[in-house]
């Protein structure tokens, strides 16, 4: 089919200029000649003039047409036929397919394969020519009769057309370029020093895992899938594991037009390389989208902060590193609780990465590193590492910070894949890295801690009291300056001697002035819950307005009530759910669970003072 437009968009002739004389019914043929040269609405604008000249036009009216636009230019795009190079795509998918089928190559998650297949099994000849300033050469060579010559080399293609002609002739190589997706499919083993034999093509070709997006399953994976197994007879990973694409807070995709992208330079120098890896780590659930905004970065931040503040803690109550510390054979509970934690964090991170799961691996490292080291154990061990006039028991704090040491180095080692900076600057700053360094240091161990069940039993109860007491105070707005007793009935002798032994920690970390037995009725005003066996009462009379704090409660409590009401009519509409956006739909749902929760512990908490 002939162009009438060349490349700036003008109108030419020169591919129809011998047909024109043969056109039936053509009135002017040197009109339609006197149109070469001219732009495109110049020459549309004329054709209109000429048939209503003719009487050929009915009529001209307004016609809404959609038009492909340049990104960057705005300007109309306009169809031109050009000669440009195709690859076979069908014959080199045949080889990526079977890969995928047998089990060679899996997908994480599995269903990807679905999309994988459903393009490579209707896969149209690839068109790897693009005409752009940058890229791989087209290796193919021109005559001057037309007559190509396809090589590796342009010495190759001299000695082809030397065969051919006889003599030596001056050869054109082609100016286009080979499309990005063809060259980034040769990266796996190119990079590697292919097309020569080289010893870093030996050892790391195939890979073993290819993280990328799924909106380039078909672009990249599949394209170096089939490379892979042309040039090289095997695939270039074992694993694809997909993950899903960064939009911003509320879930839409970024864009410049919509001023909603996050510039990950800007990110970093506001909060910190590490907080942004450890952001998107968290949120970086299988095949799914990730919704990243600054103030899920600040958690990041706030994440990297308390394991710094932790780490200063540690130096400053002479925690350091004991290479002859054997903590399986520590003997306080305290001590033996925390480290069979960190074996519970080791197996779920572990399992996390086993599965590709990086959202439940950061959530491992941080319920261990935040809830459970820096909340618990360096709370509860305060009083061991900084000990009264009478100088404490000195055994005991060294057990303390020998495990302390011990759980720092687990924990640094747990998090280095996704916090590298700042654990990497710990590790060595608290002589860790003699005589390696965190990146080339051991995967932390699960180990076996002595009699850890008991441990757990009695870290648990502890835990479960200090929360349970801290819980009601809140609820009843008691002032953190007013100490509360805590009175025990019905409370078995192992939970009487683990408040006595605990009585310390409990005053500290939950305001109690005292632990003793509840008498058999208790005084008016007294919150009761119930722990275990034993029912807790704490006496608030005397301690708040109990008439303003009950008018409180049930006031916030309406106040839930009516939010989760509205989100629910809000929720029973079908007109509502079937039109919103799903990400609002999702909200209001959110909200509406939130506003009940809210209203059945307020709920309780008015039960608990009768």
């Amino acid at each position: 089919m002939p162009s009438v437009l060349d490349r700036a968009a003008r109108v030419t002739l020169a591919e129809i200029e011998d047909e024109l004389t043969a056109i039936p019914n053509l009135a002017d043929p040197d009109f339609v000649r006197g149109l070469a040269g001219q732009g495109r609405e110049t020459a549309r604008a004329a054709i209109v003039a000429e048939l209503d000249r003719l009487g050929l036009l009915e009529k001209v009216e307004p016609h809404t047409n959609a038009v492909p636009h340049g990104d960057r230019s705005g300007v109309v795009i306009e169809p031109l036929l050009t000669v440009q190079w195709y690859c076979n795509a069908a014959v080199l998918a045949k080889p990526a397919i079977a890969a995928v089928e047998d089990g060679r190559v899996q997908f994480v998650p599995r269903q990807w394969e679905n999309t994988f297949f459903a393009w490579m099994r209707d896969i149209q000849p690839w068109c790897i020519s693009r005409q752009l300033w940058w890229g791989h050469r087209i290796p193919a060579w021109y005559a001057p009769d037309g007559t190509v010559f396809v090589a590796r080399t342009q010495a190759e293609a001299e000695q082809q057309a030397l065969g051919k002609f006889g003599e030596a002739v001056e050869l054109t190589q082609d100016p286009d370029v080979l499309d990005t997706w063809f060259s980034s499919g040769l990266w796996p083993f190119s990079t590697l020093g292919w097309p020569h034999a080289t010893a870093d093509l030996a050892r790391y070709y195939p890979t073993d895992v290819l993280v990328t997006g799924f909106d380039i399953i078909f672009f990249w994976v599949a394209r170096m899938l089939m490379m892979g197994l042309h040039f090289m007879g095997d695939v270039p990973f074992r694993t694809i594991c997909i993950h899903g694409l960064v939009r911003d807070e509320r879930g839409q995709k970024m864009s410049k037009s919509k001023g909603n992208v996050i510039d990950p330079l800007a990110m970093i120098d506001e909060y910190g390389a590490d907080a942004l890896r450890f952001a998107v780590c968290t949120h970086t659930g299988p095949g799914r989208d990730i919704k990243l905004g600054p103030a899920r970065i600040a958690e990041g931040r706030s994440f990297v902060t308390k394991l710094w503040n932790a780490a200063r803690f540690c130096e400053m109550n002479g925690v350091a590193p004991n290479l002859f510390f054997q903590p399986m054979q520590a003997q306080s509970p305290l001590c033996r609780w925390v480290l069979d934690a960190a074996n519970t964090a080791i197996g779920e991170a572990n399992a996390a990465l086993e599965a590709y799961r990086f959202d439940e691996y950061a959530a491992a490292c941080t319920r261990f590193t935040w809830n459970v080291f820096c909340d618990w154990f360096l709370e509860l061990a305060k009083p061991v590492l900084q000990p009264g006039p009478d100088g404490g028991d000195e055994a005991a704090a060294r057990e303390v910070r020998d495990t302390a040491a011990y759980l720092l180095g687990v924990i640094l080692r747990l998090l280095h894949p996704a916090i590298p900076y700042a654990t990497e600057t710990i590790w060595d700053d608290f002589g860790f890295g003699e005589p390696l360094s965190l990146a080339r240091a051991a995967w932390p161990e699960q180990l076996d801690v002595e009699d850890a069940a008991a441990a757990r039993a009695e870290l648990g109860w502890v835990l479960r009291f200090i929360t349970a007491v801290r819980t009601v105070r809140a609820e009843m707005n008691v002032p953190p300056s007013i100490m509360a007793p805590v009175l025990l009935r019905d409370a078995a002798p192992i939970t009487m001697q683990r408040a006595a032994q605990w009585a310390d920690a409990a005053r500290r970390l939950a305001r109690v002035s005292e632990i003793g037995v509840a008498p058999a009725q208790p005084a008016p005003g007294t919150a009761q819950l119930v722990l275990d066996e034993a029912t807790l009462l704490i006496p608030l009379a005397g301690l708040i307005d109990l008439v303003a704090e009950r008018a409180r409660l049930e006031r916030d409590r309406g106040r839930a009530l009516e939010e989760a009401g509205k989100m629910a009519a809000k929720l029973s509409r079908p007109d509502f759910v079937e039109r919103a956006p799903a990400e609002v739909v999702a909200e209001n749902r959110a909200r509406q669970a939130a506003s009940e929760a809210e209203a059945a512990r307020l709920e309780a908490a008015l039960a608990r003072i009768g």
